[in-house]
């Protein structure tokens, strides 16, 4: 019996230290576009944090343009790794991107970002977590909406300001729900003012605006929107150089930036009011067990999975992040 028992136990030893050998032999890209942006930092950082607890090699690159997509794909088919998650920098690469993964016999998982055909349509077949662009527009809109009617603002006398980056369906999808709030609301249609930005940066979308609002210096009360936090500060920083008070101006962001936490961290209170943030917890933490499992357990991820967002004011945002796994 002492020997039957201590074979279980030996075999029990055996197959735990296979797995645990197995996990270290997994090994998965992380490519992001901006390897320097906050986001993208903490993406990297919730990965790492399952790689540590699975057991597995995680490897960040970054990667600003299709030349060095396709030379870090090529890298980790070299590298020996089973697998990559990304962000491209231009979604129009999926299908050069997706054939070097295969190449390198690699399994593909977008994050952020989805991948488009050569027509613009989605690459429905590659496994991807993304943001609900179009809610998280609707969140702003309706941000927006409740703090004009808290400030007894007469909408016919508002306008708005869309900082816009339509070269992004995700920027386009982000605005135009927003707008759809708007209207709804009662704000009408043609105070709605579009304002392209050339990047999108705080400086862009500050050039953007201020066109705008030099255009229309008659009206007295400004709303902000745009696809980030920088769209809208650049908005709000037109706004001061137009000289424009904070307390006639509604900006609201998205994603919770560092520009945005420092923005709420000013003594006074500016035009920008609040920001949705979105976690980069689960588009590090989940994509990269995601990948982890399709790649140990051959358990192949929901072909479309989308995150909401949170809004943050200058009063709770520290709770926010704390809610959503930030701090």
């Amino acid at each position: 019996m002492r020997l039957f028992k201590a074979a279980i136990l030996a075999g029990t030893f055996a197959i735990l230290a296979a797995g645990s050998a197995f996990s270290a032999d997994v090994k998965i890209g992380f490519i992001v576009k901006q390897p320097e942006e906050p986001w993208f930092q903490d993406e990297w950082k919730f990965a790492d944090q399952a790689a540590k607890e699975k057991g597995f090699t995680v490897v960040k690159i970054g990667a600003e343009d299709g030349e060095k997509v396709q030379s870090a794909i090529d890298n980790l088919g070299a590298q020996g790794a089973q697998g990559f998650i990304i962000c491209t920098p231009d979604v129009k690469l999926g299908p050069g991107i997706v054939a070097k993964a295969e190449a390198n016999q690699l399994k593909l998982m977008t994050v952020d970002d989805r991948l488009v055909s050569a027509d613009g349509k989605p690459l429905e077949n590659v496994p991807h977590m993304g943001i609900s662009a179009t809610k998280i527009g609707e969140t702003v809109g309706q941000a927006i909406v409740d703090e004009i009617k808290k400030r007894g603002w007469d909408m016919k006398n508002v306008g708005a300001v869309r900082v816009s980056y339509d070269q992004l369906p995700t920027a386009v999808d982000r605005v135009e729900g927003a707008i759809s709030v708007l209207k709804s609301a009662g704000f009408p249609a043609e105070n709605i003012y579009d304002a392209p930005q050339a990047k999108t940066d705080t400086e862009a979308a500050l050039n953007a605006a201020t066109t705008v609002l030099n255009k229309h210096a008659d009206v007295k009360y400004w709303v902000a929107f745009g696809l980030n936090d920088e769209a809208v500060l650049g908005a709000v920083r037109a706004s001061e150089s137009v000289g424009i008070p904070a307390a006639n101006v509604i900006g609201v962001g998205i994603g919770g930036a560092e520009s945005a936490i420092n923005e709420f961290k000013k003594p006074a209170a500016t035009g920008f009011f609040g920001t949705v943030i979105i976690s980069p917890k689960r588009h590090g933490y989940e994509t990269a067990l995601n990948m982890y499992d399709w790649i140990a357990n051959d358990k192949e991820p929901e072909k479309l999975t989308l995150t909401s967002g949170s809004l943050a004011l200058r009063d709770d945002y520290e709770k926010v992040r704390k809610d959503l796994g930030i701090e």
